[in-house]
């Protein structure tokens, strides 16, 4: 099976902080504009220096538009496809807790949503409301099912054995390559 981490910008760890702190510093700027809402900022878990292409793309706005479907309402705020990820940004007018617990759902329950990070945003707040903060279990690893951060941390797994996943998601998924 050919990967789908075959085109595409690498990203070095200078251009993924730089990318962190562009998306810190708008998050701020939505929380402040809308202090009533939540804040959603999605972005796609993706292993290695290649964070976007076509493929990685296409991947990204499935899964964002089967999130999207599920809320009764929404407003996108930006849609950022930079060599360092696709990120959408939402404004949701639903409380912290039931935001997160609508994120969890998407990431636990459709097919591609492991793929997947939805930050839950709220002005005051300093954080990312966590999974843990709701009683919720952690996330789990995309291979093994374990912890996620413990396999991340000890690096368990191979890059090219989360790409090559990663790969077999978007074939079952698409059938096709672009």
């Amino acid at each position: 099976m050919a990967s789908i981490f075959t085109s595409g910008k690498p990203q070095s760890i200078t251009d993924m902080l730089a990318a962190r702190d562009q998306r810190v510093a708008f998050q701020q700027e939505l929380t402040t504009a809308h202090p009533k809402s939540s804040i959603a900022a999605i972005k796609l878990n993706i292993p290695g220096p290649i964070k976007n292409n076509d493929a990685l793309r296409r991947l990204f706005l499935a899964g964002v538009q089967r999130f999207e479907d599920q809320l009764a309402d929404y407003t996108v705020a930006a849609d950022w496809n930079h060599p360092a990820g696709n990120e959408r940004f939402l404004i949701l007018p639903l409380d912290f807790a039931t935001s997160k617990r609508a994120a969890v759902a998407f990431e636990e329950q459709d097919s591609l949503g492991r793929l997947y990070d939805i930050d839950i945003l709220q002005t005051g707040s300093q954080r990312a409301l966590s999974r843990t903060d709701l009683g919720l279990p952690k996330r789990r690893c995309l291979l093994c099912g374990r912890d996620a951060k413990d396999c991340a941390r000890s690096r368990r797994h191979s890059v090219a054995d989360l790409q090559a996943k990663i790969t077999a998601m978007y074939d079952a998924e698409f059938g096709d390559r672009v």
